[in-house]
């Protein structure tokens, strides 16, 4: 081979290689195969990657070196043709509870990016769209959608709100307005209307009546400028089949819910503008179980039955708690499954009135307090949220178990974020997708002009990297699992779907055994997403046992004759042929 065109070892004696020399060509897929312990890790990891790696990371300035680890030097005489060195084994990813599939392979970046150029709004109260429209949108969409139909122009002035409005109603009367709408119902307004201060009321004051055509636009305009002026930014248009609202806020015109303005970092889950403020973006939370607590409901408090808290003693909980025993008639003698309703619920959660206690100072001296009882699940959840020990945390986590949180159902996003849809789903939606779901989701995906022209780079870099997943047979995953839940080849897959589609050329990738635990059609998508690695100008070398990919391979190396100190020796090197 020409220098240019391998990669040249000479005297490697890292582990238990015995003094190999070797020639492996570059811009090939090679395989490195043997028993187990005859050396295949120790040449394709501990000499050829570590090299590779420590060479690129001595060309690096000392300040960049001073973050990284610098591998030793392999046990080699001579190394030449190597090019900086990707290793891809077989481990889980870092335990991360905010690392999943998604973040990992850097969808979930452009499905951020996508939901905030393109994602339609709607309200998280009334589920309908939220929009935000100039006066002139808003009167070229009243002359298109209600040509030579009769409406009425309504501006909302009271939305669900209690009192009897007879101020604003004399207001309204001497802005010069002679009707309302009230709770649905027109009146005529007089010098002393009001209302039910005791109920909820909608108001909307009629501004105009008029049959829309194209004479009418002059009209119609005065008349929207009027109403948005009422209805700070809202108005409603009803043609006497039902209502329709337009708002020039960002906002929900019927609830009149104001909204930010979409940027990524409103689907961010590792963002305080995107994250759920109950579980702080993880999709879960840890709660007290009961059953934990108290494991055997037929034990007793004197049994040692409160599994948190041991035998009851002179603490200021257990003087509490006496003294609710007292009063709500059970005893430290009574079995928990004798317990009413009324008692089981002090028990665990408290009692909302202040409660006569008696404590017994050290000198003897017994003091009566009048305090509220906050029960044995917040006395936990006390120690839990407010200490800095981390014995305590640990012995209240003891008692808790991990629950999707029921706030975000597990989205992770806060509910306005999770409000934003496209094709009906919103970006928790299509991450609770398995990947081949979601591939389809997007290829067919339905936008208008303007959204795909927007949308076009973002769906290509979406679809591709579905496509690299599905590729490596990985399309029963879906974006949310979170990273550290996978298995070692799962992971090792992951990475390698991440390298392809990151396009480098002129790299050397190593692999540990990819097709463990594949499916036989989904090693052939593997093998061809190698082959793809190696067209685009990589190196790609794999210690595998797998038949099929050996045989797929240009350049196979067959480590022996046997393991450990009887192995370490080239046995077989060459192409497949």
């Amino acid at each position: 081979m020409e220098l240019f065109n391998k990669i040249l070892i000479k005297g490697a004696r890292e582990h238990n290689l015995k003094n190999v020399d070797l020639e492996i060509p570059r811009d090939s897929f090679v395989v490195i195969t043997g028993l187990s312990g005859s050396g295949k890790s120790s040449l394709a990891f501990d000499t050829i990657y570590a090299e590779g790696q420590r060479r690129y990371i001595e060309s690096l300035s000392s300040y960049a070196r001073q973050f990284l680890n610098m591998l030793e030097k392999p046990d080699v005489d001579l190394i030449e043709g190597l090019s900086p060195a990707i290793s891809i084994e077989q481990k889980s990813t870092a335990g991360n509870p905010r690392s999943t599939v998604g973040t990992v392979t850097e969808i979930y970046d452009y499905l951020r990016l996508l939901y905030a150029r393109v994602g339609k709004v709607y309200c998280y109260n009334c589920g309908r769209p939220v929009d935000k429209q100039s006066s002139d949108q808003i009167i070229e969409t009243i002359l298109n959608e209600f040509d030579e139909k009769k409406i009425q122009v309504l501006a909302p002035v009271v939305r669900g709100r209690k009192g009897h409005y007879k101020e604003l109603f004399q207001e309204i009367i001497r802005d010069g307005f002679l009707r309302v709408r009230v709770d649905g119902e027109l009146k005529e307004l007089i010098d002393d209307f009001k209302v039910d201060r005791y109920k909820t009321h909608d108001i909307e004051i009629v501004i105009d009546r008029m049959k829309v055509n194209s004479t009418s636009r002059y009209r119609i305009r005065q008349s929207v400028e009027v109403a948005l002026n009422y209805g700070n930014g809202n108005l409603i248009i009803n043609d006497g089949d039902q209502d329709y609202w337009y708002s020039r806020n960002f906002a929900c015109a019927h609830c009149g819910i104001g909204f930010q303005e979409l940027a990524p970092n409103s689907f961010s889950f590792n963002s305080p503008y995107g994250s759920c403020p109950e579980c702080d973006g993880l999709g879960e939370k840890k709660e007290l179980d009961v059953n934990l607590i108290i494991p055997d409901m037929e034990k007793t408090i004197n049994q040692e039955g409160l599994a948190p808290l041991g035998k009851p003693r002179n603490i200021w909980f257990f003087n509490q708690l006496e003294s609710i025993a007292e009063k709500f008639g059970f005893t430290y003698d009574t079995p928990f499954n004798k317990l009413t309703d009324e008692q089981w619920n002090i028990l665990l959660h408290g009692s909302k009135e202040k409660i006569p206690f008696k404590y017994t100072y050290g000198g003897g001296r017994t003091v009566t307090y009048m305090h509220k009882f906050g029960g044995v699940l917040n006395y936990i959840k006390h120690y839990y949220d407010n200490t800095s020990s981390g014995k305590i945390r640990e012995w209240a986590e003891s008692y808790m178990n991990t629950k999707t949180c029921s706030t975000c159902k597990g989205g992770r996003l806060k509910k306005e974020s999770l409000a934003v849809k496209i094709n009906d789903l919103n970006i928790a939606d299509v991450t609770f997708l398995s990947i081949e779901k979601c591939s389809q989701f997007f290829k067919t995906l339905k936008l208008t002009g303007r959204e795909e022209i927007i949308a076009k780079q973002i769906l290509k870099e979406i679809t591709s990297r579905l496509e690299f997943l599905i590729n490596v047979g990985l399309d029963y995953l879906t974006l949310d699992r979170r990273a550290s839940t996978l298995s070692g080849g799962e992971s090792q897959r992951i990475r390698l779907a991440t390298q392809i589609g990151s396009q480098l050329s002129g790299v050397l990738y190593v692999l540990d055994e990819p097709s463990i635990g594949l499916h036989q059609s989904d090693n052939v998508k593997l093998i061809n997403s190698l082959k793809n690695l190696r067209d685009i100008g990589n190196t790609v070398i794999v210690v595998e046992h797998d038949r099929e990919t050996i045989e797929s391979s240009d350049y196979i190396i067959d480590l022996g004759p046997e393991a450990g100190e009887h192995g370490g020796e080239i046995c077989v090197r060459g192409n497949t042929e």
